[in-house]
């Protein structure tokens, strides 16, 4: 026969069980919730008035390669509006290529937001970055390029279920 002691027991075991899964399930949760918070700032920063300037400096750059635009915009390091934008945008994505490597963002997530931002700036600023890389023999905007390859990979997934991103 099964004492009361015994019960008792099986009854706590049983409750610090169900403790434990849904202490697990809650944080889950937290860690979705976080990650979803950290790309709703990470899109709501690419919304505002200055980061929009900054779009449109960019997006209507004129340049054949890397020399015609440090011919007509100046080393990328040079302190001038246009490239204050490049840099604005470049360190943009280049904090949302660590914190997707880092796993603080969900890369499905992140490319339902970024997606197309990702590609055409990379599309667009790779010229005058790899250039620059290979003037200074560095590795700048390493994320950056990171972010566009994760961001290519789901283009490339969402394009074989139908989906058109741009």
């Amino acid at each position: 026969m099964v004492g009361i002691t015994e019960i008792s027991a099986i009854v706590a075991s049983a409750g610090v069980l169900v403790g434990v899964v849904l202490t697990v399930l809650q944080l889950r949760h937290l860690r979705k919730q976080r990650q979803a918070d950290l790309v709703v700032k990470l899109y709501s920063a690419f919304t505002t008035d200055d980061f929009l300037t900054s779009i449109l400096k960019v997006m209507n750059l004129e340049f054949e390669d890397y020399k015609d635009f440090v011919r007509k915009y100046g080393s990328i390091i040079s302190e001038t509006p246009t490239n204050v934008a490049i840099l604005k945008i470049a360190n943009y994505f280049e904090e949302a290529g660590t914190l997707l490597h880092r796993g603080f963002i969900d890369a499905d997530l992140a490319s339902e937001t970024l997606i197309a931002g990702a590609l055409d700036f990379w599309t667009k600023l790779r010229p005058i970055i790899e250039g620059f890389r290979e003037e200074t023999g560095s590795r700048y905007f390493y994320w950056f390029e990171y972010f566009y390859d994760e961001m290519k990979k789901r283009e490339q997934k969402l394009r074989q279920r139908g989906v058109n991103i741009g």
